[in-house]
């Protein structure tokens, strides 16, 4: 790599590309964008903190869901704050090394969530469809497979994209996005042919959108199936609830990045426009997918009642305790 980094007009001092805010909207814009970032980190935080500490939750569903909130975690800590900053204090510099890791970790952040929500759809379909064999099927070893097989297949995969980007020469200094990201740091090289580069990157948005779709489309139309030929509507519906939070949030993720996707393919959309419209999937997943699942999810909301009541209760039980003691 480093012989593709020897052109004398490339330097790790890289300019990168700000969001058009008019200066009387910088620090509402800031302010606005610290809360999100906060709240996604509390919601996230809760529903962490929730599955390691609630013996209730310790069932393989919510292993398989504790890396969805730490992903979002990820996610927005590694593409928001940095933005913020730059907003702020009106700054556009960026270090290439940790350009290259921005980049690396928000690519495997948005390569993730298909493949956790296929395995999180392999679950349920193993619980409402064969659920006198769930608990022999989902092992802990099994599910320990499932969650690295998600995880690892989307490290190579990215390893292998920014492998093939490293190998293009750099001689511009500029990049085009608020935050970095395979395309834009394809943009520094010298123009070289970028044919290879552009069919692995279509191949792999293929293969994830291709794979998870059809992996929870095969799942949730057989829990489907098997909801329609049950006799009591009570296990109708608790069945249907347990796939709602996973639904919405593939949904929501699908709508979110196909916003993204198209809004870069209109020239008549700004480039301003386009760049929020990127941040949008480091944002607004992350601040919205653990409101889905604290709302959705009947477990983790009785978890975190019984939480806030103990919380509430002992405060009570020490006052009382003291004024008896006086």
């Amino acid at each position: 790599m480093a012989g593709n980094l020897s052109n004398p007009t490339f330097t790790f001092n890289l300019k990168i590309a700000k969001l058009d805010i008019h200066p009387k909207a910088i620090y509402p814009v800031f302010m606005a964008g610290a809360l999100i970032y906060v709240f996604s980190l509390v919601c996230n935080g809760i529903i962490l903190g929730l599955i390691i500490t609630q013996r209730s939750l310790h069932k393989p569903m919510f292993y398989i869901l504790f890396s969805l909130p730490l992903t979002d975690l990820i996610g927005i800590t590694v593409g928001l704050p940095r933005v913020l900053v730059d907003i702020l204090t009106e700054t556009n510099d960026v270090y290439y090394p940790t350009c290259v890791l921005q980049a690396f970790l928000l690519h495997m952040y948005a390569c993730s969530i298909p493949f956790l929500l296929a395995a999180m759809s392999v679950d349920r379909y193993i619980a409402i469809c064969k659920p006198l064999r769930y608990n022999s099927i989902m092992t802990p070893c099994k599910i320990c497979g499932i969650i690295s097989l998600a995880w690892g297949l989307d490290f190579v995969l990215i390893l292998v994209l920014f492998s093939l980007q490293s190998r293009m020469v750099k001689c511009k200094s500029f990049i085009t996005n608020v935050y970095c990201d395979n395309a834009s740091l394809l943009l520094l090289s010298c123009g070289g042919d970028l044919t290879v580069n552009n069919v692995y990157g279509l191949f792999i948005t293929a293969f994830i959108q291709i794979s998870s779709i059809l992996i929870q489309l095969f799942s949730y139309t057989q829990i489907l199936i098997t909801c329609i030929k049950q006799t009591h509507a009570d296990s109708k519906v608790k069945a249907l609830n347990t796939c709602i939070a996973q639904i919405a949030t593939f949904s929501l993720f699908e709508i979110v990045s196909t916003v993204a996707t198209l809004s870069y393919r209109i020239p008549s959309i700004s480039s301003n426009a386009q760049r929020i419209c990127g941040l949008m999937i480091y944002t607004v997943l992350p601040t919205v997918n653990p409101v889905i699942y604290g709302m959705k999810t009947k477990d983790i909301r009785i978890a975190l009642l019984l939480v806030l009541k103990k919380y509430k209760v002992s405060p009570e039980k020490k006052r009382f305790a003291v004024k008896n003691g006086k």
